[in-house]
């Protein structure tokens, strides 16, 4: 089926690369059938020269896996078409990457060097290739850094806040093509785990491809046709359209990712095919992934869990909750080639809401900041009610605070103002002054509006939907309406960061499960992503180059510990800034949680192997699927076809 992708797939892989004779073959190295065709007529290498002279060796037995074989299409579905980019979520391939036990190990890198917890070596395997066949080396990095970075008209703002410590940029050197220096003035803590983020910081370009399309390298005429052509305005923004390697829109971007992208067009069913210099091999000798095609399709979210259901996917968990369990167990009793797992939940909370200290509105914003209005709006949550009708009472109620699996899970946070008690919120409300009411029994502002108190929310989970109809009734008893505005998650997200949300409903923190090591930067005001404070974030990204300064004591604490925590030399240290920082939130109650640790269903074809049956679905850490490593999954064709033809 695949056979009219050949031209396009082929001229992907051309070997750009330097003489063969310069890499050392690995022994035992067994050639991929599906790119055997193009071996064959010697249009591509064989495998023992696509890979590293020193591949990354996988052994799955050790790992308590099965060794597969190579084949198949996997199916799985998105909601929106730029959801591609969870295929470099999902094969996480990093500098250096988390491994099942949530511990960092070189992955891309053959090693890393670290002197005095500043000074980073980075050493790369000889003979690594880009998914073009051009050489992977420190030219790359090199090209990222004088070019990318530090270009004015690529980078405006400068080098991003991966390179720097506080206000100290790191400097980076490229003593050879296998080596880079990275070096701050004082210890980086965070960097590895920067580096292993389920959305990473490429600080490395495909060099040979981007030269094209930059005006100090390409040919004048040849960038002003390239820029006619993609119909931008400048050759920064040619440059910047083909440069996102997170996005993985562009076909012809060269990647270091398990699979490539084989659909150059804008289309509702997107196909990746496997990436022939990919740097992972199994301990047999066979080139990861086991996968051939992974195929994703855009559907609408609210059919996500009924194809699942049809049997339409081969393996889904983005799109389907805690909700759908019982509509996808009836299609296991129903005879669909599929079972459905329940992995656990890594965010801090299911549901959790955003009062936006930034909100635009001076009135608004001067009751939001009093922090007895947070506190009597999480006391006014029946979170037992919303546990039973929505999760069957499996979830663990309370705010949003580090999950019991994490170092730092402490009852009291989780419980801080979680109690339902309409009296005790009423009191607090009373107490601020907004004792006036409408002749319907809702609370004033100090204005005289009534207290309508809007959540956007991104409109895409039932169970948000649900949970905030319940929030409406019990709220009312405590003088609030409760207006609930559903928007497209960009639409939402940009008025967020625009100042003109009053509040937003989100998942809780990404990583509810901190450990000391952990940078604990996404709970002080370093974010315009955390929805309670988009304005401090930005101002603190942009290095006060716009947003807002942190004008509130407790949140200026967060950014103080923040930064010590990142000063700090040993763990007992670290846990003790943790702890701190978890303390003020807990009783700020900057994100009201509802509820955490529902499970996540995980819908898997049964002739899919690899797929563990107990993990965690996290975004931070782990990449959803990524820490689990989906270049290992692999089909049992036989059981597959023999199921296909009953």
């Amino acid at each position: 089926m695949f056979d009219r992708l050949r031209p396009l797939l082929l001229a992907l892989v051309l070997v750009l690369a330097s003489p063969l004779s310069a890499q050392t073959p690995q022994p035992d190295v067994q050639e991929s059938t599906f790119w055997a065709d193009e071996v064959s007529r010697g249009l591509m290498p064989p495998a023992v020269w696509r890979i590293p002279a020193e591949p990354l060796i996988v052994d799955l037995e050790a790992k308590g896996r099965s060794f597969g074989t190579q084949g198949g299409t996997l199916r799985t579905m998105i909601s929106r078409s730029k959801d591609v980019r969870q295929m470099v979520v999902y094969g996480y391939a990093r500098l250096v990457g988390y491994d099942e036990n949530y511990e960092l190990q070189p992955d891309i890198l053959r090693d890393v060097t670290i002197e005095e917890g500043r000074r980073f070596t980075l050493h790369l395997r000889e003979g690594h290739k880009w998914s073009d066949g051009s050489d992977f080396t420190s030219a790359d990095f090199e090209y990222w850094w004088n070019d990318v970075a530090n270009h004015p008209e690529l980078s405006p703002n400068g080098p991003p806040d991966v390179m720097r410590v506080g206000q100290q940029l790191a400097t980076m050197r490229f003593p050879d093509p296998l080596t880079v220096v990275i070096e701050w003035p004082v210890s980086n803590p965070e960097f590895l785990q920067q580096l292993a983020a389920a959305r990473p910081p490429f600080i490395y370009r495909p060099s040979k491809f981007l030269k094209q399309f930059h005006i100090d390298y390409a040919d004048p005429d040849t960038l002003q046709t390239q820029i006619d052509k993609r119909r931008v305005r400048s050759w920064a923004a040619l440059h910047n359209r083909l440069d996102d390697m997170y996005k993985f829109d562009v076909p012809d971007l060269p990647t270091l990712q398990p699979w490539m992208s084989a659909t150059a067009t804008s289309s509702s069913r997107q196909l990746f095919v496997r990436n022939p210099y990919f740097h992972r091999i199994d301990a047999r000798g066979v080139q990861l992934p086991y996968i051939d095609v992974v195929e994703m399709t855009v559907v609408g979210a609210g059919l996500i869990a009924a194809k699942s259901n049809a049997g339409e996917a081969d393996l889904q968990a983005r799109g389907i909750d805690f909700r759908d369990i019982s509509i996808l167990k009836k299609g296991e009793s129903d005879g669909e080639n599929y079972h459905t797992l329940l992995w656990g939940n890594g965010a801090a909370s299911q549901i959790a809401i955003y009062p936006n200290l930034n909100f635009a509105d001076p009135v608004w914003r001067e009751v939001i900041r009093d922090v007895r209005f947070r506190r009597a709006l999480s006391m006014g949550i029946d979170r037992h009610m919303i546990n039973r009708a929505l999760y069957f009472g499996l979830g663990k109620e309370g705010g949003m605070a580090a999950l019991s699996g994490s170092a730092f899970f402490d009852p009291e946070n989780l419980n801080a103002w979680a109690t339902y008690d309409p009296d005790a919120a009423n009191a607090l409300l009373d107490d601020m002054g907004l004792t006036e009411r409408t002749p319907a029994g809702l609370r004033k502002l100090p204005d005289g509006r009534p207290m309508e108190f809007v959540i956007e929310t991104a409109g895409e989970r039932q169970e948000v939907e649900n949970a905030l109809a319940i929030i409406t009734d019990t709220w009312r008893e405590i003088g609030i309406k409760l207006v609930m505005r559903p928007l497209d998650r960009d639409i939402l997200r940009n008025r967020v960061y625009a100042g003109v949300t009053m509040a937003a409903v989100w998942f809780g923190w990404d990583n509810g499960l901190p450990q000391p090591y952990t940078p604990p930067g996404y709970l002080a005001p370093t974010q315009q992503d955390f929805m309670a404070w988009p304005m401090w974030g930005q101002h603190y990204q942009t290095r006060g180059g716009a947003g807002e300064a942190v004008d509130m004591e407790p949140a200026k604490r967060l950014l103080v510990l923040s930064a010590q925590w990142t000063a700090a030399e040993d763990d007992e240290t670290r846990s003790m800034i943790w702890r701190e920082m978890l303390k003020i939130h807990a009783s700020q109650q900057y994100g009201i949680g509802v509820l955490a640790e529902a499970p996540q269903p995980v819908v898997v074809n049964n002739a899919l192997r690899n797929v563990p049956e107990v993990a965690i679905w996290s975004w931070e850490p782990g990449a959803h699927f990524g820490v689990h490593r989906m270049d290992e999954f692999w089909f049992d064709l036989p059981a597959q076809t023999a199921r296909a033809s009953e």
